[in-house]
């Protein structure tokens, strides 16, 4: 069983991380996180060594991946490819449930190495 928790949550300007499933939690194979991200706020260009599903539980989001441009309302679930170049605006506030497996890593357009994902650990 794994509850949330105050040191699950991880704050970045663009959102708030709650970490559900991870390696350090339990899961040997899979992540799972809760997503906020207030209205207007965009995230960076960017992409993850492993595939994303994002189930909205709340508002909407405006997801471009490989150039195109979806629109995403609560109750609708977004796969996002691997190793592609991805950025989500919250056109509204959002709240979504992630999964992907653990050892996913992030690369953000215009740096070099990548980053890993400290809710997903």
């Amino acid at each position: 069983m794994i509850s949330a928790s105050p040191e699950n949550v991880t704050t970045t300007p663009n959102a708030t991380m709650t970490g559900f499933a991870a390696p350090s939690r339990g899961s040997s194979e899979l992540s799972s996180w809760h997503v906020a991200m207030p209205a207007g706020t965009t995230g960076p260009e960017h992409s993850v060594s492993r595939e994303q599903v994002w189930t909205l539980t709340a508002g909407s989001l405006e997801a471009t991946c490989a150039g195109r441009t979806e629109k995403v309302a609560a109750g609708q679930t977004l796969v996002l490819p691997p190793d592609t170049l991805r950025r989500i605006h919250a056109a509204e506030t959002f709240e979504a449930c992630v999964v992907m497996r653990a050892d996913g890593v992030v690369s953000v357009a215009g740096e070099e190495g990548t980053r890993v994902l400290p809710w997903a650990r």
